[in-house]
């Protein structure tokens, strides 16, 4: 079999991009997958001795570290061992089962190996492990990547906050703003949707076979399982606790996280697509790397591709997010298995949006301010101190001042700062309106 590398990788994320990705790998890997469960199983192990149950009292509790060791230490060689023994009980989560029995045993714990999974189903362990997870890869590996590009842009916001930039509404100039200021509207919108993402909780379903705890309560009725399940889940595990379930988890707070991922992606795309307009604008260059080549046809090229590289992975990753919101939630009566197979999909669009953070980073860090072309922009636009001028006509009660306005800068002709200065010493107004009047330039027409 031909070893895997980034050659021969049939997904980008784990051949062209792998280098931005392996990050993801010890949380979304089939390993990865393989060794979560370990630690799901290994903890409600314990969990069970701490309750505890009256078979289990005989548990040396100073051999929780060892046991937890088996997780902690978890190798390549194990997760195979694990996959091996799989081919033959064709179950995965079984096939981690018999791999604790058998540390069980090297252990001296051989007595207690029937109470290793006792009384639940599958989707105990997985619904609690992806859950833990993508938790764990969100705190450890998007935040930082997210954070770290919120900051740079609040760094650009406010080394530019004082660079007059001509707007364009509908692609047309329109009232002048700050550069500084546009770019504090991604780090705001980004910001606000952060703090709702922190709201979503990483939900995980824990009850048996299909959610009621059928077996635990008719082997131990005097014991309040979904108490026990309430402590294993929040406590032990750190996540939120479903509850009722059917035999899956209902996967909704999934699918808000993951819309939350996708808005966060939206907002990113934007900011991608204006940066490409205004680089296409030359409002800016961008560094040169000695050795780079932007074009194989036109030498002089440097094109942003950092900002299109950003757009086109997070269009990749939003489509998987989209799905996922989308089916997750739903599932034939108690539970079918299409929930199974798309759940191994989640570091899929992880990857596209932490190669595109970091591209978006990268391209940010490329510019080069182009102040004479913003200058340039706005006195060719003298046309837009028009809204100041009918404004202040307005509040001296001016005769109809749009309609003067609009008469001058709806010509065919350029408006001009001579034009506009012509035109304000043909008003009947005061010499020290006229004086204010003649103080406003596009470069200072700027707001708050």
């Amino acid at each position: 079999m031909t070893t895997l590398n980034e050659l021969n990788a049939i997904s980008p994320i784990d051949g062209r991009y792998r280098s931005k990705t392996q990050n993801l790998a010890p949380f979304f890997s089939e390993e990865a997958l393989i060794r979560y469960r370990v630690l799901i199983e290994i903890e409600y192990f314990i969990a069970l001795c701490e309750q505890p149950l009256p078979q289990l009292t005989g548990v040396n509790a100073n051999l929780f570290d060892s046991l937890r060791d088996i997780y902690k230490n978890f190798t390549t060689a194990d997760a195979q061992w694990i996959k091996d023994t799989e081919k033959v009980t064709n179950h995965d989560v079984k096939a981690v089962e018999y791999f604790i029995k058998d540390k069980f045993e090297k252990l001296g714990l051989s007595e207690y190996k029937e109470f290793i999974h006792f009384g639940l189903t599958s989707q105990d362990i997985n619904n609690t492990a992806i859950p833990l997870s993508t938790k764990e890869a969100f705190e450890q590996v998007y935040l930082p990547s997210l954070i770290g590009l919120v900051a740079k842009l609040k760094e650009l916001s406010m080394e530019w906050a004082n660079i007059p930039l001509l707007a364009r509404t509908h692609g047309q100039p329109a009232s002048p703003t700050r550069l500084g200021k546009e770019i504090a509207v991604f780090v705001e919108r980004l910001e606000e949707q952060m703090r709702l993402l922190f709201n979503v909780p990483f939900a995980a379903k824990f009850g048996g076979a299909t959610g009621n705890y059928n077996a635990h309560h008719v082997a131990y009725p005097q014991i309040d399982w979904k108490q026990f399940g309430n402590k294993f889940v929040e406590q032990t595990l750190g996540l939120h606790h479903s509850f009722p379930t059917t035999q899956i988890e209902h996967y909704d707070h999934f699918a808000a996280f993951f819309d939350a991922l996708k808005r966060i992606n939206n907002i990113v795309i934007d900011l991608d697509r204006d940066i490409w307009t205004y680089v296409s604008m030359e409002y800016f260059k961008q560094k040169i790397k000695a050795g780079e080549i932007g074009s194989s046809a036109m030498p002089h090229k440097v094109n942003p591709i950092d900002f299109e590289n950003s757009e086109g992975n997070l269009g990749i990753a939003n489509a998987i997010f989209e799905h996922l919101s989308a089916k997750l939630p739903i599932s034939r009566l108690q539970r079918d298995l299409t929930d199974s197979t798309v759940l191994r999909n989640i570091g899929v669009p992880m990857g596209h949006t932490i190669i595109s953070f970091e591209a978006t980073l990268k391209g940010l860090n490329k510019l080069l301010l182009n102040e004479s072309k913003f200058h340039e922009d706005l006195e060719k636009n003298w046309a837009v101190v028009a809204e100041a001028i009918q404004t202040i006509l307005r509040r001296e009660a001016y005769p109809n001042p749009y309609e003067a306005l609009k008469g001058l800068t709806r010509t065919n002709e350029a408006i001009t700062k001579a034009s506009i200065h012509e035109f304000i010493g043909t008003l009947e107004v005061s010499d020290a309106i006229k004086a204010e009047l003649l103080q406003i330039t596009p470069s200072n027409f700027l707001g708050i």
